[in-house]
């Protein structure tokens, strides 16, 4: 049995139809067959006001839009609850967290959708994420022509995110790889163009990684 005297916080990042979700739902069913608790959750959203503000922000009313910068600070407003009633209490009480989107998908859409300085972004992180930084994030990369066709047949309408351009989604990718990139000893990058199964062994390879380090810990 796992030690989970201390809760571990995974995020994971990626463009639109990598298949975050998949990998969650596959991790989450890892460490729950070692005894490890998990709360798998998302952003935007997470939490009951959170999940509001996501409503608000990928699916505005007809005709209505928002600017970047007011997209951002939605996204900050709905963070700051989410970390206060969901992450930080399940971490504290030695549960693994694994969230579906976080920080970089704010830093990677707000700046590529442009009017917003990544240094602006990162000025809201210090109040709102506090101290509470992901332990691990998997950043999953895949060619948009590669997800193109897993965003369609999702079926239902496109939110504000999965509705725009190739050209978007291409750019978004760059972002996300170079962001990956600055920050290696966070961010792990996964070759989401594989088939599931491989995606999830590559990435359980590191939590291993941080459950062995909890485990001989004092």
């Amino acid at each position: 049995m796992a030690d989970t005297k201390r809760g571990c916080f995974i995020t994971l990042e990626g463009g639109e139809g990598v298949g975050k979700s998949t990998l969650q739902r596959a991790l989450a069913k890892r460490l729950e067959a070692v005894d490890v608790e998990v709360v798998t959750t998302r952003e935007p959203g997470g939490s009951p006001l959170a999940e509001l503000v996501r409503a608000l922000a990928l699916h505005p009313p007809d005709g209505e839009h928002w600017s970047p910068l007011a997209e951002a600070l939605l996204m900050n407003a709905a963070r700051s609850d989410h970390l206060d009633r969901v992450i930080r209490p399940a971490l504290q009480s030695g549960k693994w967290v694994i969230c579906d989107r976080f920080l970089d998908s704010t830093r990677v859409y707000q700046s590529v959708k442009g009017g917003v300085s990544l240094d602006l972004l990162k000025t809201f992180e210090t109040p709102v994420i506090g101290e509470t930084w992901p332990d691990l994030t998997f950043v999953l990369d895949a060619p948009p022509s590669a997800t193109e066709a897993r965003r369609q047949s999702r079926g239902g309408a496109l939110d504000s995110f999965e509705a725009r351009s190739i050209a978007f989604h291409t750019e978004e990718r760059a972002t996300f790889l170079d962001l990956a990139r600055s920050e290696p000893d966070r961010c792990r990058l996964l070759d989401a163009s594989k088939d599931p199964e491989t995606v999830a062994d590559a990435a359980w390879l590191d939590m291993q990684a941080i459950m062995s380090k909890q485990m001989s810990a004092p």
